[in-house]
């Protein structure tokens, strides 16, 4: 059954070679968005792509219970959100459920480009609208910088206002093996013709044929949002991982949850986020301003 599925989309991408690399002057752009329990970021992530000219989104929603469905139905009912998948199973089969959204929003909605988000990941241009350098290339994969956000307690994610760099020997700061400063791997948007497969974590794709290039896209990222964000993203990944099929993908989150088995992630949190050498780190260059996203909420979001 796998196997003919896989024919199957080889066929299907085949069908569609001649279409790979045209130009798209009005690109028709989807998003994907796998989530669990973000009900304090996952509007604010529609209202900014939705700024940034994505024009429909395909939520898979993995068994939340914070409130995130009841946001998702509302901009369902708006119109913006085409699909909401509730997937229901307590393995985490990311690359699987990203897979069938991609297909979804080819062979359905008709898009020409899928972005495959997070929840957490805020994907910005300075041009203020993505589909500006997806309707100029012939590429059919962009590479995306990811730069993670600092956080800043007690203050809502935009507002944060520094960056972190990577840290080549994070052992002279006595930092975490994986820190908030740690490499970055890219992300990458992709057409919908010639489309084969997604990669655990949406970093990699395969393509028929495939002619990648890099983007002035950034990918701003707040995936720690405080102890008690994390301490739950933690343990509700880690009992997930623990059911997934594979055991590659979700290196970071393995480690993580074993700590918390053991009764020392809360001690390990001041050294992934580099609390006790904060001073240290800012002077370094390794934690530094960065007012992007707090600008751009308050000229295209908050104020409107």
């Amino acid at each position: 059954m796998i196997k003919y599925f896989l024919i199957r989309k080889f066929i299907q991408s085949l069908s569609c070679i001649h279409r790979a690399f045209r130009y798209t002057p009005n690109p028709r752009v989807m998003m994907t968005l796998l989530v669990k329990d973000e009900a304090d970021i996952i509007e604010d992530n529609l209202l900014f792509h939705k700024q940034m000219g994505v024009d429909y989104f395909i939520v898979t929603d993995n068994g939340s219970t914070d409130g995130t469905l009841d946001i998702l139905e509302k901009y369902l009912q708006k119109g913006w959100i085409k699909e909401i998948i509730n997937e229901q199973s307590v393995g985490y089969e990311q690359k699987d459920w990203v897979d069938r959204m991609i297909w979804r929003a080819k062979m359905i909605y008709h898009a020409d480009w899928v972005i495959n988000a997070d929840a957490d990941e805020f994907w910005y241009v300075s041009s203020g609208n993505i589909k500006t350098i997806l309707a100029n290339t012939r590429a059919n994969v962009l590479c995306c910088q990811m730069r993670s956000m600092y956080p800043e307690a007690d203050t809502p994610f935009w507002q944060w206002q520094y960056a972190t760099r990577y840290i080549e020997h994070q052992e002279n700061y006595g930092l975490s093996l994986y820190s908030l400063f740690e490499r970055q791997n890219k992300k990458v948007i992709h057409r919908t013709n010639g489309y084969l497969q997604i990669s655990m974590g949406n970093h990699k794709v395969k393509m028929l044929p495939q002619i990648s290039c890099e983007s002035d896209i950034c990918v701003y990222h707040y995936n720690i949002r405080g102890l008690d964000h994390f301490m739950r993203k933690v343990i509700n990944g880690g009992r997930q991982l623990e059911h997934h099929k594979g055991r590659h993908g979700g290196r970071h989150w393995r480690y993580f949850y074993q700590l918390y088995k053991e009764g020392k992630l809360m001690d390990e949190y001041e050294h992934i986020i580099g609390s006790y050498c904060y001073n240290d780190l800012i002077h370094d260059g390794y934690i530094f301003e960065d007012k992007t996203i707090y600008t751009f909420f308050k000229e295209n979001i908050i104020n409107k």
